[in-house]
């Protein structure tokens, strides 16, 4: 599980391969990534917008960004949990994804949450370090 703490606010991230989705001879590879968002500040914050940087094996580069996550606007109070889950198609086996969430508290100040880095790896896939 991949971890990133920003103002007390907590965000991981594991990740799964979905091999029935996936199709490596049309290089159609897909994997699931859930998300848990903890809340241990002392402020109430709703997570307004998300932004995604994701690097595919071979260097391609994909910004997505927009309101919200899978259609919501959460509203986080001090011990809040939320979770959700969402996913990313790729057409090489592997790459990796990282972005950041937009919270607001309730006084209307505006900062961003690291969302970790993590890796998005097919099975068997064999990687070679520099």
């Amino acid at each position: 599980m991949y971890r990133a703490r920003t103002r007390d606010i907590e965000v991981a991230v594991e990740t799964y391969y979905l091999e029935e989705q996936s199709c490596p001879e049309d290089s159609r590879y897909v994997w699931a990534y859930h998300i848990v968002i903890e809340n241990h500040s002392a402020l109430t914050v709703r997570l307004t917008h998300r932004y995604w940087h994701i690097t595919d094996q071979s260097g391609l580069v994909d910004e997505v960004e927009g309101p919200g996550v899978v259609g919501e606007q959460p509203k986080l109070r001090p011990g809040d949990t939320y979770e959700y889950s969402s996913g990313c198609p790729l057409d090489t086996p592997s790459g990796v994804m990282f972005g950041h969430y937009r919270m607001e508290t309730d006084d209307g100040e505006s900062f961003d949450v690291a969302i970790p880095a993590f890796s998005l790896d097919s099975p068997g896939l064999l990687r070679v370090l520099n």
